[in-house]
């Protein structure tokens, strides 16, 4: 019989949702129902831990309520740490604009990386209504990098 207190699995359930957390690239002032609206879209049923962006975006009023609606913290990391953080899509214009060739999948993956010491990319980058989302999710000990 499986153990109860292990992650993973219950009794009479079966595996437990996976859990991610959630990169966010946007624009200053993007209304909260559109980050919902792309955070339900890409999480499907997982569970969301956070989400996390660019320290100059966690404050916006727009991603601040969507996190208080989706009941998670927001993490925000300095475009100088993004920057270092190996990703699988950048872009000069964005490194332009905020200093960091990453936004959403370079927070993600440091946001894993802070919730889980290590994390596996789920989705990389999708733009979903001008919101630009990317997931991590927790890797379980025996999986490979």
């Amino acid at each position: 019989m499986p153990d109860p207190t292990v992650e993973g699995t219950c009794p009479d359930t079966g595996p437990m949702p996976e859990r991610v957390v959630i990169g966010i690239g946007v624009r200053p002032d993007v209304p909260a129902c559109r980050i919902v609206a792309a955070v339900r879209a890409s999480a499907g049923d997982r569970v969301v831990v956070c989400l996390a962006t660019l320290d100059r975006r966690a404050t916006d009023p727009g991603i601040r309520a969507a996190a208080t609606e989706l009941g998670v913290p927001v993490r925000g990391y300095p475009a100088v740490e993004l920057a270092r953080v190996e990703v699988d899509y950048s872009s000069d214009r964005t490194a332009a604009a905020v200093g960091t060739p990453s936004v959403a999948e370079a927070a993600a993956r440091r946001a894993g990386a802070d919730e889980w010491g290590a994390g596996d990319i789920r989705c990389a980058r999708t733009v979903i209504d001008g919101v630009v989302v990317a997931l991590v999710r927790r890797r379980w000990a025996g999986q490979g990098a």
